[in-house]
Parts: structure tokens; sequence; C-alpha cells
């Protein structure tokens, strides 16, 4: 019985001990974000891009390149999926992400989405 209290002690302890500690990044032109809803991936094969976080019910994504994170909005999944898999994760970064202007950059537009969705 003492064992059985003991261990679920111990595992509450380290529960709290992660809620305690939740992630938050400095994202440039946004501030700090949250990392709980994202799904996030330690990139070790590239000198550039460091680590990509994807939150895939907002369809949104961060990516760390160098010391700096940056978003990008409206992004789907099987693109963020491709950026991983890809054989060269910067240039499909390069050719298929960077320089896309609107198309996943509309920061205006995910900050009204996520409003208007708080305001219920």
């Amino acid at each position: 019985m003492k064992a059985t209290i003991a261990s679920t002690t111990c595992l509450w302890v380290a529960l709290g001990a992660i809620s305690a500690h939740a992630e938050t990044v400095d994202v440039k032109y946004r501030g700090l974000v949250d990392l709980a809803p994202f799904a996030c991936q330690d990139i070790t094969r590239s000198s550039v891009i460091h680590r990509v976080c994807y939150d895939a019910t907002e369809s949104y994504m961060l990516i760390e390149l160098g010391e700096t994170y940056y978003h990008y909005c409206e992004i789907d999944k099987t693109t963020v999926d491709g950026l991983l898999a890809a054989e060269s994760i910067g240039q499909f970064y390069n050719q298929n992400i960077k320089g896309h202007g609107a198309r996943y950059d509309d920061r205006d537009q995910l900050f009204r989405r996520i409003a208007t969705s708080h305001s219920d």
C-alpha cells in the first residue's frame, strides 16, 4: 500500500513539474507563443533550420532559423510533412515556403480568426 501511494505521489509531482514548465518561444513579428498546442521536432540535419513546430488545428507553423523563430499561417500538413521529409530541408523551405507571401504569411488573418474563436 505504501509503495502504491509513493508511486502515485511521484507521478503527481512529475506531472506538476511538466505543467509548471510549459515552453514558450519568442516569435519574430508575433511575440511569445505557448508551444502547448504544437507538435515540435528538433532538426539536426540542417545548418540553418533547428526546429519545426506545427499546430494542425490552426494550420500554423513555427520554424527556428538560426536563433530566431518565424511563423507561417494557413500552412497545410502536407507541406509541413514534405518539409520534414525532404532530403534538403533548407532547399524545400526556400522553394516551397519562404517568400510565398500571403499564402502562408497572413498574420492579420490568423490573429483575427484566433481572436474571434476566443471571444465566444
